[in-house]
């Protein structure tokens, strides 16, 4: 799994992630002496050697020269990812030769994740983690939606209540699975009026790229195949009461419903 996102300082380098849900002030937030971070939610961990993950710095800018002092000290760590870089941060990463990235979404990281930080060209790299691309194609009819029941022959998220999905082939685009989809699921031969941007879920070590897609159909009749054991029409509103599938909340959302 790769992601792309700024460059802010060069180099290259790799470690197990530090991830830190709040932002960091190096000044009073970091001990340059050994590494270790004051936020409660890294349990006194040492940034040492570790690819330290926080969406952004905050804080003096003495908080440049801290990050500098742990280089003399040999405490720095391997690299650095942010959701926002400011320029505390940023500067202290230069200085001290610090490979690091921002606008990374900090949701698809994991504590003690094995990653590659590469400054010069703006990714980073989960060699643990796959990424699988799916369709999520949703049918409205009227007020309601499509709502449907994943079975025990599935291969991921059995009993969990989903719209129309399915894995997007090599050789197919996103549009032509979701229309085959469709097709193979409920018996609808339709084209959809329209498609949300595409985003991404992590759930243990896949991270899912969702490409959402609107059909809208009136009176239809629904004939539904071995992947689902049963289904309901019903307003966006009274999903939040079902056990879904990670990520349907926000293809909802991307598609304005």
């Amino acid at each position: 799994m790769i992601l792309t996102g700024r460059k802010i300082s060069q180099g290259k380098s790799h470690g197990r992630i530090l991830l830190c849900p709040n932002p960091v002030s190096f000044l009073g937030g970091v001990n340059p002496a050994d590494g270790k971070v004051a936020d409660a939610s890294t349990n006194g961990q040492s940034a040492k050697d570790r690819v330290f993950a926080f969406p952004r710095g905050k804080g003096s800018t003495v908080g440049s020269y801290v990050i500098y002092d742990m280089k003399e000290h040999g405490t720095l760590p391997a690299a650095i990812i942010n959701e926002s870089a400011e320029p505390i941060v940023a500067t202290g990463a230069v200085m001290a030769s610090v490979p690091m990235v921002d606008s990374i979404d900090l949701s698809l990281l994991r504590e003690g994740d094995e990653c590659i930080v590469d400054g010069s060209s703006g990714t980073i790299e989960l060699p643990d983690v796959k990424e699988i691309n799916v369709v999520s194609c949703v049918i409205k009819d009227g007020e309601r939606i499509l709502f449907l029941r994943r079975s025990s022959k599935v291969g991921t998220f059995q009993g969990y209540w989903s719209a129309v999905s399915g894995f997007i082939e090599a050789d197919e685009t996103p549009l032509e699975t979701a229309i085959k989809e469709v097709r193979e699921e409920t018996t609808i031969v339709s084209k959809p009026i329209k498609a949300g941007e595409p985003f991404k879920v992590r759930d243990k070590d896949i991270v899912w790229t969702i490409h959402p897609f609107l059909f809208e159909e009136k009176n239809c009749s629904i004939q539904i195949d071995w992947e689902h054991t049963e289904y309901k029409w019903v307003c966006v509103d009274e999903t939040v009461s079902y056990q879904c599938v990670p990520g349907l909340d926000v293809v909802y959302k991307s598609l304005g419903l």
